[in-house]
């Protein structure tokens, strides 16, 4: 049950959005709002090799299932834009109509322009302004990619990237610094840079006649105090959607807290639109878990939700068996399992908590404060496991089987409180 912020005496909750401009990303009848007043988008992205159709495509839908509302893919060679067609048609066929966003780099113009299924195919290009080529060439190569996002209508993300700057850029800020009464540092002139090269390679593409609301921009690098201090600046400068996401944010935990620490004093300040969490994945890792990371940094802030939130306890000398532990895993991979059918069967199931504690001290207190919450004996507790539904004391379990009770006691409540007509 959510408690409403407080007037007085404090306030909570996130700033004022910033005011972008709304774009549509479209697949079928699946069409993607970034920007303007649509909630913040979680997107993700293959590590497959594209041209294998039929792996991308199966990690694409477990990526789609698991939430991920974009899934960019890389269109490297020849030999990966001849199958991005076939994985699109691949996933009409799996019924799954998640919008692909291209990922282009050195050679994007040539092969946008050398196979025409590829380009029709994906809903969205992303070029890099760094990497399109240098002198003459890159506005050759820029203004082709430009040309075939026009021709097939398609919008752009403009991803500058820190590790490949337009070194032009970069000498022609350097030689301005220079002058300066007082330069500023090595850093300060990199992050100008970034959004120099943002805005100027969008406002470029508005001039060779790609609609301003067709652009979106991002800046990764991979310090969070630099990808802060960027994404102000570009918010300040510009209206375009912004893409947010710390780059080469690493392993497990480092990646998941960097990511996090960057991206959640932005979002606090209404800046982004769109966002992605760029783990690198142990090996044979599950990829939907830069997903799920996405989700739980955007439910935890109450931006949006995605599915039941568990509450649990961190365990103390109070909970020195482990079963607490245990229900609470096996209940949030049951709730996320069932959100595949149960978002479309019960909507509003995603705002539901579920408390598992672990002993009397705040057990039946933070029950009674989740939707549906269960108390389970600590050590040298009386046996039983009390149930609390809506605040209220329900049943008392005890015995062997509490973990499969619960579980269908949870099944039960979500059909009763949120069953009803399917959302249209």
């Amino acid at each position: 049950m959510n408690t409403p912020c407080l007037d007085l005496p404090f306030s909570c909750g996130p700033s004022v959005r910033r005011k972008s401009r709304a774009m549509s990303i479209s697949w079928g009848s699946n069409t993607v709002i970034v920007g303007g007043d649509a909630p913040v988008v979680v997107q993700s992205m293959t590590n497959t090799d594209t041209a294998d159709a039929i792996g991308t495509a199966i990690q694409v839908q477990g990526l789609a299932q698991a939430g991920s509302e974009l899934v960019r893919i890389t269109v490297n060679s020849p030999e990966a834009a001849k199958e991005v067609a076939a994985i699109r048609n691949q996933l009409d066929r799996m019924n799954c109509s998640v919008p692909l966003i291209g990922d282009f780099h050195f050679n994007g113009h040539k092969l946008l322009s050398d196979y025409p299924d590829c380009a029709q195919a994906l809903s969205k290009y992303r070029i890099n302004p760094g990497n399109v080529g240098k002198g003459a060439k890159r506005d050759n190569q820029f203004g082709a990619m430009i040309e075939a996002a026009c021709k097939f209508n398609k919008p752009v993300r403009i991803g500058v990237n820190w590790g490949s700057l337009d070194q032009e850029l970069l000498a022609r800020l350097m030689d301005e610094n220079s002058r300066r009464a007082e330069p500023w540092d090595a850093g300060a002139v990199m992050r100008e840079a970034l959004v120099t090269s943002a805005i100027e390679s969008a406002q470029q593409a508005e001039r060779w006649g790609l609609a301003g609301d067709r652009i979106t921009l991002s800046a990764k690098v991979s310090s969070v105090q630099d990808l802060i201090s960027v994404y102000r600046e570009l918010a300040r400068r510009c209206d375009y959607p912004l893409h947010l996401g710390l780059t080469e944010a690493g392993m497990g935990s480092k990646g998941i807290v960097a990511s996090t620490a960057a991206m959640a004093v932005l979002l606090q300040e209404g800046i982004g639109d769109t966002i992605r969490v760029s783990l690198t994945p142990e090996p044979n890792g599950d990829r939907r878990q830069e997903v799920i990371v996405a989700q739980e940094m955007l439910q935890s802030m109450g931006l949006r939700a995605f599915a039941p939130m568990v509450v649990a306890c961190p365990g103390c000398g109070r909970t020195t068996s482990t079963f607490f532990q245990e229900l609470a895993a096996k209940i949030q991979g049951y709730l996320r399992d069932q959100m595949v059918d149960w978002k479309t069967q019960y909507p509003g199931v995603e705002n539901m908590t579920v408390a598992v504690m672990g002993c009397v001290v705040n057990g039946p207190g933070e029950s009674k404060h989740a939707d549906i919450g269960i108390s389970l004996p600590g050590t040298g507790e009386q046996p039983v496991a009390p149930v609390f539904i809506d605040g209220e004391r329900s049943i008392t379990l005890k015995g062997e089987r509490i973990a499969e009770e619960f579980q269908a006691i949870v099944a039960t409540y979500v059909e009763k409180r949120f069953g009803g007509s399917p959302r249209g």
